[in-house]
C-alpha cells in the first residue's frame, strides 16, 4: 500500500525523456558559464583557490536543488527564497571578502536562473536565449573586471612598531618604512588602534595588487 504523501510525490516528481534532455541541456550550460567566470574571470585576478571548490560545488548544488524542487510544482518564491538564504551566507571561520561575496552572489543568481528560467512548457524559453543571457552577463564581468577605468584597490591591516612616525610631517618617511618591511608599493595607509603600552599601531595599508606581481591572498 502507496502512503498518500509518496505516492503525491511520485505523482509530482516523474521525469519523461524530455525532461532529462532539458536537464542536461541546462547543466551543461549552466557548468560552461560557471566554468568561464570562476576559472577565467575570478581566479586570475585573485589568485585564490581556496574558494573555486566552494563556486563549483554551490553553483552546481543550486541548480540541481532548483531544478528538482520545480518539478514539485513550488512556486518562483523557491527560488527567491533559496537566492536570500545563500546569498547570506557567511562562513563563521573565515570572515568572507567583498568581491569574494559578490562572486558567491553571482554564481548562485546565474544557477538559479539557469535552473528556474521558464520551464513551464506553456512559454518555454529558447535555450538560444538563456545561453545569451548568460553571454551577457559574462561580457558585463569582463568589461567591469579587465576594461574598467579604476583599479581594484586592496587592503591589508598589519601592527606597526614605530609609533615614533606617527606625526603628520613624517608621513613620506613611515610610507617607506612600511614599504619597506612589507614589500608592497603602497598607494596610501590609515592610522588605527594605538596601544602605547606596547607602543604599536594598527595601520590599513591600500593598495593596487595588479602592481605588486603576485597575488593579494589574504588582502582584506
Amino acid at each position: 500500500m502507496t502512503l498518500p504523501l509518496f505516492q503525491n510525490f511520485q505523482d509530482n516528481f516523474n521525469w519523461d525523456t524530455n525532461d532529462l534532455s532539458v536537464f542536461s541541456i541546462r547543466f551543461a550550460i549552466n557548468i560552461v558559464f560557471l566554468f568561464l567566470i570562476i576559472r577565467f574571470l575570478y581566479y586570475p585576478k585573485t589568485k585564490r583557490k581556496d574558494y573555486l571548490f566552494t563556486y563549483f560545488i554551490i553553483g552546481i548544488i543550486t541548480f540541481i536543488l532548483c531544478f528538482c524542487l520545480n518539478k514539485l510544482n513550488i512556486e518562483i518564491g523557491m527560488g527567491l527564497g533559496l537566492f536570500a538564504i545563500f546569498g547570506i551566507i557567511r562562513y563563521r571561520t573565515d570572515a568572507i571578502e567583498i568581491k569574494e561575496m559578490t562572486y558567491l552572489f553571482l554564481i548562485i543568481g546565474l544557477s538559479v536562473v539557469n535552473a528556474l528560467l521558464a520551464t513551464e512548457k506553456s512559454h518555454q524559453i529558447n535555450l538560444l536565449e538563456l545561453g545569451l543571457i548568460n553571454t551577457v552577463v559574462l561580457v558585463v564581468l569582463y568589461v567591469l573586471e579587465n576594461l574598467w577605468l579604476m583599479k581594484h584597490e586592496s587592503r591589508k591591516v598589519l601592527t606597526y612598531d614605530r609609533v615614533d612616525l606617527l606625526n603628520a610631517s613624517q608621513y613620506e618617511e613611515m610610507k617607506a618604512d612600511l614599504e619597506a618591511k612589507t614589500g608592497l608599493i603602497i598607494n596610501r595607509f590609515e592610522i588605527g588602534r594605538i596601544n602605547f603600552l606596547n607602543d604599536t599601531v594598527q595601520v590599513r595599508l591600500f593598495y593596487y595588487a595588479d602592481d605588486q606581481g603576485f597575488s593579494n591572498y589574504g588582502a582584506e
